[in-house]
């Protein structure tokens, strides 16, 4: 496998919920967090909420990892917050490709003398190489890979082709317009990878065998995720996300498990003093259990901000 396949497989690591790994990986979308009344004055753009106590502001921006060039997305609401803030919070901390890509690198292989293709069905085999073949890569190509990986690749594979480029994506635009400012990750790369490479197996397989079934549909959905992201429709954004889900464990896994700790590491943040601006994927911000969600659990209140 190229170098630069994994060096794009690191990067979306951070935005493997937003991408369409399962066709979705987000939760149902009829939940309090994505059904507040739009008011008529408005500004259309991409959804930012806020939670905040007497001495500590906290913005909530949901994110798309991957965008094709010539999307503009940066509002006054954003650029306001943004510039208002002391520290930016991103899911993962891009500054160091390098030793990402090292760690991805070091987790992807599968042990000595397994093949991927001879852990699934011969059904699942042949969608797999089928879809491989469609993204421009031969069915042998990942025969040394961990499932989790290949979902990564199938999932990238159509958008790479199509022109969309991880160097694009909000949160480096958002890195460089908060130049100078404290930039903090919620999680590690470490964190990240073990999130994919310490799943069961069975849950690794249904993992890939989603997204080879789905490559042909990646471009589209992606292409309708980002215009709801870009108009601030969190319902339909919710509802497109939540398209054929049909495993709990990942969805728990990738999703959830993180909302709660993310929500918890907002309420400690509270405690101190300060501005901050985080930023996750959008798909974290829609839908039962979201962010917003399991801090309305802990008892705090989040407000969308709308102008």
């Amino acid at each position: 496998m190229p170098i630069s396949m994994v060096r794009k497989a690191a990067l979306a690591l951070a935005g493997a919920c937003l991408l369409p790994l399962l066709g979705s990986c987000a939760t149902p979308a009829d939940a309090g967090a994505t059904t507040e009344q739009r008011p008529a004055d408005a500004v259309p753009g991409p959804a930012l909420w806020v939670v905040r106590d007497e001495d500590t502001t906290i913005y909530l921006f949901g994110t798309v990892h991957v965008l094709p060039e010539g999307v503009e997305w940066f509002d006054t609401r954003i650029a306001g917050a943004l510039s208002s803030a002391d520290e930016l919070v991103t899911e993962l901390n891009m500054d160091n490709p390098e030793a990402i890509s090292g760690s991805i690198i070091a987790a992807a292989p599968l042990p000595e003398g397994q093949n991927l293709r001879e852990l699934m069905t011969p059904q699942n085999r042949v969608e797999f190489e089928t879809a491989l073949t469609s993204i421009g890569l031969p069915p042998n190509a990942l025969d040394r890979y961990e499932p989790w990986y290949a979902a990564i690749v199938l999932s990238l594979g159509p958008l790479q082709n199509a022109g969309f480029d991880p160097a694009t994506g909000v949160e480096n635009a958002l890195a460089e317009r908060a130049a100078g400012k404290r930039h903090d990750a919620l999680e590690t790369i470490e964190q990240q990878v073990q999130m994919f490479d310490g799943m069961e197996l069975e849950h690794q397989l249904n993992y890939v065998d989603e997204a080879a079934e789905g490559v042909a549909d990646v471009l589209t959905t992606v292409e309708t995720m980002v215009s709801q992201w870009r108009a601030g429709d969190v319902d339909q954004l919710g509802q497109t996300l939540n398209d054929d889900m049909d495993d709990a464990y990942l969805v728990n896994r990738l999703l959830i498990n993180r909302n709660m700790n993310w929500a918890g590491w907002i309420e400690r943040r509270l405690a101190q003093p300060g501005r901050v601006f985080v930023a996750v994927g959008a798909g974290h911000l829609a839908g039962e259990g979201s962010v917003q969600d399991q801090l309305r659990t802990r008892g705090l209140t989040v407000t969308r901000i709308w102008k």
